[in-house]
């Protein structure tokens, strides 16, 4: 039997963490709360549409966990019906909300996400930002990473689009042909595009499916966020530590911020 995963201490994740030279962000979840708006958009589709085909057994957040978060839209609806051995046609991206096919159903979720996200909208973690300033303080570079076909607007109205000069999100991952999480190719991307190798930067996820990606993708580091999911399940599908919170690994404000390597990571 395969002994449990040990997490590194958080003295050890900073030191790695500031050895390396790019930082991976997810966004809902890791950057901001959206993903309780997320859940509930997800929780009013799938339920009604099990009721109405007859499942008895309901939609429950654990569902939510293990098969949609961090995936993309339509892959998270085609996994959680198959959960419940249903299928249904594929469709097309253009589909209206009302089709019955994967697509439409995926549509029909992205409205009711896109409604309450004008109507409430979205403040970012402030322990996220705190590490993000504390990152960027230290020299590193940061793109945003995320499944969601909606990152750009997510992260407006959050007002951090201007604090990333790449994005690449659930768009972005269409028009290249990129293959969804738990692949590692959009990270891998998104390395690319900052100018490193996938050793040289840290991969920050609190979905099982991303922190899969980020091991698959032999990243210099993994770093679980623990949102609801478990810790013990985020070092079990890879991670290298897990905090609660990101500003757990910004140092007090009488410590000298630290400045990143110049070199690759070991």
């Amino acid at each position: 039997m395969t002994p449990p995963r040990l997490s590194l201490s958080l003295t050890d994740t900073r030191e790695k963490l500031l050895s390396l030279r790019g930082v991976l962000f997810d966004l809902d979840g890791v950057l901001t709360p959206t993903v309780d708006v997320h859940m509930r958009a997800w929780s009013l589709l799938f339920n009604a549409f099990l009721t109405e085909n007859g499942v008895t057994e309901p939609y429950t957040d654990s569902d939510y966990f293990e098969f949609v978060d961090g995936k993309p839209r339509y892959d998270g609806v085609r996994s959680l019906l198959a959960s419940r051995g249903l299928t249904l046609p594929d469709g097309d991206p253009s589909d209206d909300p009302s089709a019955l096919t994967i697509c439409g159903l995926g549509n029909r979720k992205n409205a009711a996400f896109n409604e309450t996200l004008a109507e409430d909208g979205v403040t970012p973690y402030p322990g996220s930002i705190d590490f993000l300033n504390f990152v960027v303080d230290a020299g590193l570079d940061v793109a945003v990473v995320t499944s969601s076909r909606n990152g750009e607007m997510v992260l407006a109205a959050a007002e951090l689009r201007d604090r990333f000069e790449v994005v690449v999100d659930g768009m972005v991952a269409a028009k290249e042909k990129l293959a969804g999480k738990p692949a590692p190719t959009t990270y891998e991307y998104a390395a690319q595009l900052l100018g490193y190798s996938a050793a040289e930067c840290v991969v920050i996820e609190d979905a099982q499916s991303g922190v899969q990606a980020g091991r698959a993708g032999n990243f210099g580091l993994v770093l679980g966020v623990d949102r609801g999911v478990g810790a013990d399940v985020l070092m079990n599908d890879g991670a290298d530590a897990v905090v609660q919170d990101l500003s757990e690994l910004v140092p007090a404000p009488s410590s000298a911020a630290p400045t990143a390597a110049t070199g690759a990571a070991e």
